[in-house]
């Protein structure tokens, strides 16, 4: 993505853990109506985010759908990218080719050139 496409982007930042509440969902499913409708709209993972990307993940057991399905899924609905700051993956010990979506990863000050960036 170039500079000139992030400034019509909207940036949809996820830093909640993907269980235990619906802030990160609500995002995603953001994210994906934005994309229905044709809009550019890309996600960055970051802080506790970043464990939407971590592999291997098993919800049933708390009675939730593993996330790793509706990530695969959004490139495929219209979805720019999926980006993941690079010190919160470090910081959480997740490596960059870990994930079951490989995300591009990123430096924390990355989401400041978007003009509209979304946080819930």
């Amino acid at each position: 993505m170039n500079d000139d496409s992030s400034a019509d982007t909207v940036l949809i930042v996820i830093d909640r853990p993907p269980y235990g509440d619906w802030h990160g969902r609500e995002a995603l499913d953001m994210a994906l109506s934005l994309a229905a409708f044709d809009r550019p709209v890309a996600v960055l993972f970051r802080g506790e985010g970043v464990h939407w990307l971590r592999p291997g993940q098993n919800a049933s057991v708390i009675d939730q759908k593993t996330v790793s399905r509706n990530l695969s899924a959004a490139t495929l609905f219209g979805v720019e990218a999926l980006y993941a700051d690079r010190s919160t993956l470090a910081r959480f010990q997740i490596g960059e080719t870990e994930p079951d979506v490989t995300p591009i990863v990123v430096d924390p000050d990355f989401y400041h050139r978007f003009k509209k960036v979304v946080q819930l």
